[in-house]
């Protein structure tokens, strides 16, 4: 294998070329006999040809503008190598190739008999040599050297510091003036009708973070509030779909039309305070619909949007009063914001960086996203080099502070991007796949990477591990901004629009993507490209237009002929009628599908015809899909994950899959059998109470991954759960386990087998499955364990203090139903809790009233965010728990408090929230505080 080789958009797919043409020459294919040799000619040729297109990218990155010649020679590669791939696939599937070599040797015996398959075979060999050695005769007209290598692939975490950075986002240098200021505007008593407030500036400048910071801080005075993205191309009916989700208005199982949309929100909000962010607004005929859906009332309801045109900010609030100019930061503000990226604090630097970083921020004119980026690119350097950063300093264009300009901002950007070794320049150009404003999965982005072949892996490395880990540098870069679930974990990210232009921009110029916005886009590119030697090679459909738009796929106006070597298609739109047409590209290796809402019925039949599919992704909850009756041949898929309401059936035999690794499926659909390979390393799914099932799934040993939720329609019993046990032990690679009962059940004869838990459990999820206690052997087993969810009937001090002897215990949810009254102290000493830095606490019953929670000094050192819910609270809290000034790193208290509906008009809201606030101003630390009480 050429594991030395870099994946780039410009050098094509070099790599998983040179693989499978490695794998040509192996035993397997010995049968062939001249045809190896003739592989191995174009095996070494390519590599040549491969190192030159290196050398080039570097080039263009010294600043060096390439001769026209020389780019039209590496496009002309780039072409070449697709074609020679996808021609290489087909020879390997007329041989029976795959991954499947039961039978190999004497299946290709029998087919090479035939003169007509040698024939076949040597023309098509011939003519992928005579292509190489024209583009290799073409290569010796040009002469260039001085080039520099890329580094090697190592495996990348999160930044700390860049993560803080972004979790504080709303406390970043030089934003509290501006947001006393606006808050000062919004919460004016004397305005009780409903206001309007604009922030203007041009990309970068902070304009989402300042409303996002107002939002957090002055929500908790509204009935309800939302946080709504509209971006440049708005889908004004998904939009205000967001809006009614948000505020949970029932929605109509029916098709809706925007005037029935607007008419549920005006009326849930008729007699409501509310506050709403409409950020990155564009068009002015965007807002003359979305306010439509704000009624007018007398209860100091606020609006606030952001937007970088003026006459679009001008024109949201009707009044100049109401706008807000974003400014620069200032210079103290930018050094503060620019050291603390690149050096942790941000006091200062280095002397001998004093005067290099002056003249870096100079440039960067003060606009926060040009000074992260900057800053991160030289943080995520291995060793800090003042040629380095005087490298950096000249590659900066025209300082912000004279000319606040896209083109600009986008030189910054620019600088970022050549700045990344080649593999990830590929891998950051891929989520040109994605809309503006929309949140990426990090597992499904790296699993596309992989299906690729974008990621490499050395031997011993996880392809999965490496895969996140390039996700990982791409946020430690500054280049994506980190999306974070409930419990803190980087789950996705989020482009920023200007990156977002930049990208699309460069796959343009590298024919890597081609995006469809509109049925008629998706004509243009199929003319274009059939008038072209750059065919199209991936496809991302984000029509927002109306259903007509989908008739052009369902007409197949654009035959497959012109779309013929499309390898990757990424559909995000309201309708899959077009599926039928797009499911004819027989190269397609990933299939990515995510509609959200809308769709009753999608067809997939047709994927067992994709024989070179590697990845199948499918998002829409309240969608029926239809699988094919047969997928075996399927023989290279590695993903298969599907999410929506109803699958009419699943094949029988996706047991046979051999490469199959990630296994999701939605709820409601049993799998009775597991894949007979040992490739398993991702499963989600509803499994059967049955002890052989348990059995085998105790032999998938490479998971890593594992998800069960059972229906509850089966009855279960302390021997299927002990069998579940002693299987799930069994499991030495697991990382991440999530038992889900939806009745939930008791779970301590499921728990009892597990005393041999793998000790390479990171995270343990079961919150449906209760306990009566906390068993004993967690806190020897589970050394590695970083999130716990788990319930618990009975707690108690020493419950509590065998889970505060977890050294590596990050997040902890904890779900407990007292019944008796007394005190739960957590912990004392230094080493209780050590790394805790979230603590949920669930308190079921009437466990307020009756039972105290209790920190003792020296608990929880790094705990920063404590949450406290009571479920089905029927009498008043007279004290919030004892202690609370003992964790010392404590930044915020939520409290959460469900009530019986009948009894929610006599529950004693106000002094239960006094009570809780008064201790949270008592800490030292001052936390922030939020309050909820509902029925």
């Amino acid at each position: 294998m050429a594991s030395g080789m870099v994946v780039s958009a410009s050098m094509g797919v070099m790599k998983p070329l040179l693989t499978k043409l490695t794998v040509l020459m192996g035993d397997e294919y010995k049968k062939l006999k001249g045809v190896r040799k003739q592989v191995s000619f174009l095996k070494d040729e390519l590599t040549t040809m491969s190192a030159f297109l290196e050398k080039l990218a570097f080039m263009d990155d010294d600043g060096g503008e390439l001769d026209p010649l020389v780019k039209d020679w590496r496009n002309h590669v780039r072409e070449m190598t697709y074609d020679i791939e996808d021609c290489i696939d087909d020879f390997m599937h007329q041989l029976g190739g795959g991954a499947d070599a039961s039978g190999f040797l004497q299946k290709t015996a029998r087919r090479l008999k035939t003169l007509r398959v040698r024939h076949q075979i040597a023309n098509q060999i011939d003519e992928i040599k005579a292509r190489v050695i024209e583009a290799n005769q073409r290569r010796r007209r040009y002469e260039l050297d001085g080039c520099s290598n890329s580094r090697a692939s190592e495996s990348v975490a999160i930044d700390p510091r860049l993560t803080a950075l972004y979790q504080k986002a709303d406390n970043l240098v030089g934003i509290d003036g501006p947001t006393e200021e606006l808050i000062q505007l919004l919460t004016d008593a004397g305005q009780q009708k409903l206001m309007v407030v604009s922030i203007v500036g041009f990309g970068g400048l902070g304009k989402t973070t300042l409303a996002k910071q107002v939002y957090d801080k002055i929500g908790q005075q509204f009935d309800c509030k939302a946080f709504v993205s509209v971006s440049q191309r708005p889908d004004i009916a998904r939009l205000l779909r967001t809006i009614q989700s948000k505020f949970n208005i029932q929605e109509s199982s029916q098709a809706r039309e925007v005037q029935d949309i607007i008419d549920d929100i005006r009326y849930y909000l008729g007699n409501k305070r509310y506050l709403i962010v409409v950020d990155d607004l564009w068009k002015q005929e965007a807002w003359n619909i979305i306010h439509c859906a704000f009624p007018e009332n007398s209860n100091g309801s606020r609006v606030i949007v952001t937007t970088r045109v003026e006459d679009v900010a001008c024109w949201a609030c009707s009044n100049h009063r109401y706008i807000y100019k974003m400014k620069a930061l200032d210079s103290d503000d930018s050094k503060k914001l620019f050291f603390n990226r690149v050096f942790g604090f941000e006091d200062g630097c280095p002397s001998q960086y004093e005067k290099v970083s002056a003249e870096i921020l100079k440039k960067c004119g003060g606009l926060p996203l040009a000074i992260i980026t900057i800053a991160s690119l030289l943080a995520c350097r291995p060793a800090r080099i003042m040629q380095e950063w005087e490298r950096i300093r000249n590659s900066l264009g025209t300082p912000f502070g004279t000319n606040p300009s896209l083109e600009g901002m986008r030189q910054i950007l620019n600088l970022s991007y050549k700045n990344l070794p080649l593999h990830l320049r590929t891998c950051l150009l891929y989520l040109g796949n994605y809309p503006e404003d929309y949140k990426i999965g990090r597992n499904d982005v790296v699993r596309q990477w992989i299906a690729e072949g974008f990621v490499r892996s050395s031997p011993g490395q996880d392809l999965e591990d490496v895969g996140q880990s390039y996700f990982n540098e791409l946020v430690n870069r500054g280049l994506i901004q980190p999306e974070q679930n409930y419990d803190r974990e980087v789950t996705g990210c989020r482009v920023h629009d200007m990156m977002l232009d930049l990208i699309l921009s460069k796959c343009k110029e590298d024919n890597f993507i081609s995006v469809a916005y509109s049925g008629e886009d998706y004509l243009s590119i199929a003319r274009q490209h059939g008038y072209s030697s750059n065919k199209v090679r991936r496809l991302s459909l984000q029509f927002k237009a109306a259903e007509s738009d989908c008739t052009v796929l369902i007409e197949g106006k654009a035959t497959p002929a012109h779309l013929a070597q499309v390898r990757s298609i990424s559909l995000f739109e309201k309708s899959t009628s077009g599926l039928p047409l797009l499911l004819r590209f027989k190269y397609l290796r990933v299939l990515h599908i995510m509609l959200g809402h809308g769709c009753e019925r999608a067809d997939l039949t047709a994927v067992s015809k994709l024989l070179q599919l590697r990845c199948l992704i499918f998002l829409d909850y309240g969608c029926k899909v239809e699988l094919p009756s047969r997928i075996c041949d399927l023989v290279h898929l590695e993903t298969l994950d599907i999410a929506c309401n109803v699958i009419t059936s699943i094949p029988l035999d996706i047991v046979s899959l051999p490469c199959l690794s990630d296994l999701r499926l939605p709820g409601g659909v049993q799998l009775n059998c597991l894949p007979n390979s040992k490739s398993l390393r991702t499963l989600v799914i509803c499994p059967p109470l049955d002890m052989d099932f348990f059995k085998a799934l105790g032999e998938q040993t490479n998971l890593r991954d594992l998800r069960l939720y059972f229906d509850g329609k089966e009855s279960s019993t302390a021997s299927n759960l002990d069998s579940l046990g002693s299987s799930v032990g069994k499991l030495q690679n697991l990382r991440n386990l999530k038992i889900y009962f939806q009745f939930g059940i008791s779970g301590d004869s499921l728990m009892g087998s597990l005393s041999r838990f793998p000790r390479s459990i990171e995270i343990l999820d079961m919150q449906t499955c209760c306990l009566s206690r906390v068993p004993r052997w967690i806190n020897v087993a589970l050394v590695n364990l970083r999130r716990l969810h788990l319930y618990v009937s009975e707690a108690s001090t020493d419950e509590v203090s065998i889970l505060g002897e977890l050294p590596s215990l990050v997040f902890l949810d904890l779900n407990l139903r007292l019944k008796s009254k007394g005190t739960i102290m957590f912990g004392g000493g230094e080493g209780s809790f050590p790394a805790l830095e979230d603590l949920l606490l669930r308190c079921v019953g009437d466990v307020a009233s009756h039972s105290r929670l209790c920190f003792l000094a020296g608990v929880m050192p790094k705990l920063q965010r404590l949450v406290l819910r009571f479920w089905i609270c029927e009498l008043g809290i007279d004290t919030a728990p004892v202690g609370m000034e003992h964790l010392s790193s404590l930044q915020l208290i939520f409290v959460d408090i469900y009530v019986l509906q009948e009894k929610i008009n006599v529950f004693p809201r106000d002094a239960v929230e006094h009570v809780f606030r008064q201790a949270a101003q008592a800490h030292p630390n001052q936390p922030a505080f939020e309050f909820h009480c509902s029925g």
